[in-house]
């Protein structure tokens, strides 16, 4: 069977327009004031709240699998992740780089859209939650609009909030940082009660549930600092131990087989997935001339980490090929005996060097020359087309899927799973005064060729938490939480300014709205 190529995305010129189009054309949108459509107030309730719930869930998934927005600001803002400019391609008039370097501006059209996107989320799921709906349906409307609500806090601070009997003619109040915490925390804790349990194994994994509904209290509560301003709360410490108890009680536990866990098929780590093409985990990073079998076409040539990032893992600092002794999360390059790659042709993890195709032949680039990924990158512009190491979790052969092993089209995107709870309760416990050791040492017995740690410190954690879950919307959230974000990496001058901490409100955002305030700083 030969699969259909996912959607590239748009390079060049065209991109170059929309962006410009983005960055200059302030017009006020009906998403960018959460304009009501019931003009001079009053508030007609969706006709069928359990569709209107359907279709968030699908709005979200959406919103989510794209590489720009958040994706692009949670992970290209870090150390995991850049988009260099090779000859032409990726340069898209500095967009990408902008994100690398923190010098993004309120004009950002990804931050933009962002914004757009989390407000839109909020507003529909107050619709569905105001419109009465059976105790299920509200239950899981108030956790979507928790969710949504998450990350709007978690990425600009303070957020709008607009009533739904509430006419164009006003404008939403806005919630402060700690306001918007104390809402998020009401709807997760009011929604709770009517949610399934999620247990492993079950099609709840897909939507809301108490597991999930515990994952995100646990996330809030451990950045409450961060939230609420002040220092680490130990009564908050203990809640996030407490929710990833809970989670554990339901049978959720640490898996092992690390990249079986990204394929579709039910596990014991995977707490919430969104329903996502994961095209874009897959193709956005690889070259052009990377395929798998049965697909046609080749990969977008774009995303790649930094070297540092690829040395933070155990294992031979200028190699991953199968035998090289690297920690398993790392991942492996099928060699040119083709030993153990089950004919995959591509790898996993962080693909490095040589790479070759499914008969063990070596890949050649477009120029015909032997296709070695290079491990450094000198500049964000002027690349070769192989300059760069790619990363691969999502693999485009799922053999979960019906047992032929070719699955491109599963819309399942990991974002809430138990190892990251496990390494929050870790967290939760160090910051209390506690040792951690022990709780990090036993996630990484269960990952081959990973020693244990002597002890853990808090460089150490947050290491340990990039090595674990590199590129799953995490990164930018940790590195904030433990004061990283404004340092220096490859390719990133030194800032040290804390109001990059926080994305700037749009500028069509503020004009839309009077209440308002421009992040400071911006």
């Amino acid at each position: 069977m030969n699969i259909q190529k996912y959607m590239k995305p748009v390079f060049g010129s065209i991109f170059i327009l929309v962006g410009l189009v983005g960055c200059t054309n302030l017009e006020i949108e009906e998403s960018d004031s959460i304009i009501s459509k019931a003009a001079g107030g009053g508030f007609t309730p969706v006709a069928n709240p359990a569709s209107s719930l359907s279709d968030l869930y699908n709005k979200v998934g959406s919103d989510f699998q794209t590489q720009e927005t958040m994706y692009a600001m949670s992970e290209v803002t870090t150390d995991e992740l850049l988009i260099p400019t090779r000859g032409t391609d990726w340069g898209d008039n500095g967009i990408w780089r902008q994100l690398h370097t923190h010098t993004w501006t309120p004009a950002h059209l990804f931050i933009k859209n962002a914004w757009n996107n989390l407000n839109q989320n909020v507003f529909r799921a107050t619709e569905i939650i105001e419109s009465n709906p059976d105790a299920a349906v509200s239950a899981e409307a108030k956790y979507l609009r928790a969710f949504n609500m998450f990350f709007l806090m978690d990425f600009f601070g303070s957020v709008p909030f607009r009533e739904v009997d509430e006419g164009p003619e006003i404008n939403p109040k806005v919630l402060t940082r700690s306001e918007a915490f104390d809402f998020v925390e009401a709807d997760l804790l009011a929604a709770l009660p009517g949610l399934p349990d999620g247990s492993p194994g079950t099609a709840n994994t897909g939507t809301a549930t108490k597991a999930a509904a515990n994952f995100l209290l646990a996330k809030m509560y451990l950045n409450s600092h961060i939230y609420n301003g002040g220092a680490v709360d130990n009564a908050n410490m203990q809640k996030v131990i407490d929710a990833v108890d809970d989670i554990a009680a339901l049978g959720f536990a640490i898996e092992t087989g690390y990249f079986q866990i990204f394929e579709s098929s039910d596990d014991n780590e995977t707490i919430f997935y969104l329903r996502s093409d994961i095209g874009a985990r897959i193709w956005n990073s690889l070259h052009y001339n990377m395929n798998s079998p049965d697909n046609t076409g080749g990969g977008w040539n774009g995303f790649s980490t930094l070297a540092e990032f690829y040395d933070s893992f155990e294992g031979d600092p200028n190699s991953n090929y199968v035998g090289d002794g690297q920690e398993e999360r790392r991942g492996w390059v099928p060699d040119a005996s083709n030993a153990n790659n089950i004919n995959l042709g591509l790898g996993y993890g962080f693909l490095i060097n040589q790479q070759y195709n499914e008969d063990g032949t070596k890949l050649k680039n477009r120029q015909g020359g032997d296709l070695i990924l290079k491990k450094e990158l000198t500049s964000l512009v002027g690349n070769g087309e192989a300059d760069g190491i790619r990363i691969l979790k999502y693999h485009p052969y799922d053999v979960s899927n019906d047992g032929s092993g070719v699955n491109s089209f599963r819309r399942h995107q990991i974002l809430f799973r138990y190892s990251d709870a496990h390494l929050m309760k870790a967290e939760a416990m160090m910051r209390m005064g506690g040792d951690p050791t022990a709780l990090v040492n036993e996630l990484r017995q269960a990952r081959t060729n990973t020693p244990d740690l002597p002890n853990v410190t808090e460089d150490v954690l947050l290491a340990e938490r990039g090595r674990e879950l590199y590129i799953e919307f995490w990164r930018r959230n940790d590195l904030v939480r433990f004061d990283k974000f404004t340092a220096p990496w490859g390719l990133k001058e030194v800032s040290g300014d804390p109001n990059k901490n926080l994305f700037p409100i749009p500028e069509t955002a503020l004009l839309s709205n009077p209440n308002l305030v421009q992040n400071p700083g911006y």
